[in-house]
């Protein structure tokens, strides 16, 4: 069987930081998995390299656009390679096939009847390059999904008719629940589009650097057209097709920032092509450091290259996969990392390796024979295959973490049994054979857990399989999982410490950030340092509202989402820190003061149009409120 697996194509606008290298890492252990069960695998990745910001990126720096691309795309590249990612294919947006591919597409769903030429008037986020009907944006000028200004865009333009798939979307989604991978993220984006599809504007006409379409030059394909048809381009689609017998994708894994585009348009365009849909869109959350967002304004964005200069490669790669249950945001931090370093491979993996090269050394001359270790530890043997029986199906489903919390129950086996036997005991008292069945039962947990770790680890697995005489292959996960054999008697090497105890950080601390008062708290203390005069204090609008809805926000340990009326035509959505002071059933008709005039923010990926007001001290947090009830909207002053 076949089986594709692809990350996102990156934008050439920066160089690559941990967020690539986590969507990188994940991808490539699911293509080392598939192809140590046997799989014909095709895995992709590469740079996405059009579009109206990269243009403007390359002004910026006062260079053509293609030698910009190219600069950044060699970066991404080179770092993959450095890293030894196993991918099959890079690709390049501005790749002459990709290109011909493209139009080929367009010309297909053009002749279908699904796109037809307009003019489009509407809002345009060149960061988020996405146009927004009027009604999605935040006070009617700021884009929902990153909160910067859009811009009004009035042009030419070719449609595709999006509006015409909304229902098969909605069948495609009910008949396939696992199409959306996590599960949670489902019904954001079934909610997305009973909300109603509009038909997708597909070119610009106001930039050039992009796909022209196949008869109008001056029309340049909408970038996400062009990024979303790599994952068939890369495959030959539109010129030589040999490699299309890949598609079906089997995993597209993408930021959960761009899954409405990999589970709405790109369906719907595959629809349109009659071309099978992928089995799994799988979107992770995004990475921050030390509990702040990472921006290069804060210095503190984590490049992946120096951490695994410091660290490790595949101590990194482990932690990343092993850290942050897939679909959640995580956080980097080194004091973490140490921490998975000194505890889960250190003491759990490398000690367990040392202590039977050592005990095998000094009771056997480092032979290791498997042939007693039925005899004396069926139970063990019994526990193992219940964990490596069922452990694969965690990986199937994406869930990194599960896996290997489940493979780590593997080496709590053989550290228990080398407790509980005490071979040097039984050495002492001349039972010699269970004791060495004991070692050899251990050398037989680390071959099995060698062989499932190897898609995340392949070097460091690799020297463990040399050290206990055996190679990572389809034939060993045959013997060793599948058909659960025992390892034949062998020497066992020994091995320098796979992972040496770290005990302070290796890498600069990022700076540290002085951090405002938090959003939904105003400081009761004196600032005599920072007056403000009357006219600055009238700027900001106070207002009385009704909270009429509250609920915990999902993975939060401070947030609610209220709905609070101020008297408008509808409800302001107000994310507040205060979960941890109120529960939601408290909330409703009570009534609140909000400063009502705040830009919108972004908290957990949820747009918060206002702040309530509360004092803090050391009994706690209490929010402002009216003495006496009043009427929704009341101005405060």
């Amino acid at each position: 069987m076949s089986y594709y697996v692809t990350t996102p194509i990156y934008y050439v606008n920066g160089e690559a930081h941990i967020g690539h290298a986590y969507t990188t890492f994940i991808a490539d252990t699911m293509a080392r998995y598939q192809r140590l069960k046997g799989e014909d695998v095709f895995f992709l990745t590469g740079t996405d390299e059009h579009g109206q910001k990269i243009e403007e990126s390359a002004k910026a720096c006062s260079k053509p656009t293609k030698e910009f691309a190219d600069e950044i795309s060699a970066s991404f590249r080179s770092l993959w390679d450095d890293f030894g990612i196993s991918y099959d294919k890079f690709i390049r947006t501005t790749d002459d096939e990709h290109i011909r591919g493209v139009q080929h597409a367009f010309v297909k769903m053009r002749d279908r009847g699904d796109i037809y030429k307009g003019n489009y008037e509407g809002h345009y986020c060149v960061s988020c390059e996405t146009f927004f009907p009027q009604t999605q944006l935040v006070d009617g000028e700021f884009c929902p999904d990153c909160g910067r200004s859009t811009s009004v865009v009035k042009e030419e333009s070719y449609f595709f008719k999006l509006s015409a798939y909304q229902q098969k979307l909605l069948d495609y989604y009910e008949a396939n629940p696992d199409f959306i991978l996590p599960r949670s993220r489902r019904n954001e984006v079934i909610n997305f589009v009973k909300s109603g599809l509009f038909d997708l504007s597909i070119t610009r006409t106001s930039f050039s650097w992009g796909v022209s379409t196949p008869d109008e030059s001056r029309h340049v394909m909408y970038v996400w057209l062009d990024a979303l048809l790599n994952y068939i381009t890369a495959l030959g689609y539109g010129g030589d097709e040999k490699e299309m017998r890949y598609w079906r994708a089997d995993t597209h894994l993408v930021g959960k920032d761009i899954l409405r585009f990999h589970a709405i348009y790109w369906p719907a365009f595959l629809m349109s092509l009659d071309l099978p849909l992928p089995r799994h869109i799988a979107a992770h959350g995004w990475w921050t450091r030390d509990g702040e967002k990472m921006s290069k304004s804060k210095g503190n964005v984590v490049l992946p290259r120096e951490v695994a200069d410091a660290y490790g490669l595949e101590n990194l790669r482990y932690f990343m996969m092993r850290e942050v249950p897939f679909g959640q945001d995580g956080d980097f931090s080194q004091r973490a990392l140490i921490d998975r370093i000194n505890g889960d491979l250190s003491n759990d993996l490398g000690n367990l390796l040392n202590r039977i090269i050592g005990m095998s050394a000094k009771y056997s001359d480092s032979l290791i024979d498997s042939r007693a270790v039925s005899q004396f530890h069926s139970s063990e043997l019994e526990q193992m295959g219940q964990i490596t029986q069922h452990i694969e199906k965690f990986l199937d489903e994406i869930q990194t973490h599960r896996y290997l919390e489940e493979l780590w129950k593997l080496f709590a086996i053989g550290n228990r049994a080398i407790e509980v036997h005490a071979p040097w005991v039984k050495m002492k008292e001349g039972r010699d054979e269970e004791a060495l069945a004991t070692v050899a039962l251990v050398a037989n947990i680390l071959a099995r857990a060698s062989i499932l770790l190897h898609p995340f680890m392949p070097d460091i697995t690799t020297t463990i399989a040399d050290a206990l005489g055996f190679k990572i292959n389809t034939a060993s996960y045959n013997a060793y999982l599948k058909d659960e054999k025992l390892l034949d008697t062998f020497t066992i090497k020994r091995v320098p410490p796979l992972f040496p105890r770290i005990d302070e950080p290796l890498l600069e601390q990022a700076p540290k950030i002085s951090h405002p008062p938090v959003k939904e708290e105003i400081s009761v203390e004196e600032e005599p340092d920072n007056l403000i005069g009357i006219d600055q204090f009238l700027t900001v609008a106070l207002k009385i509202g009704t909270i009429i809805e509250a609920e915990e926000v999902a993975k939060s340990k401070k947030l609610l989402k209220l709905q609070v009326d101020l008297g408008e035509s509808k409800p302001r959505q107000i994310v507040a820190g205060i979960k941890e002071y109120y529960s939601p059933s408290s909330l409703i008709d009570t009534q609140v003061c909000v400063v009502a005039n705040l830009k919108p923010a972004k908290l957990m990926g949820m747009i918060s149009e206002g702040m309530l007001l509360a004092a803090k001290d050391q009994n706690g947090l209490s929010l402002m409120r009216p003495e006496q009830q009043r009427e929704a909207g009341s101005s405060v002053g």
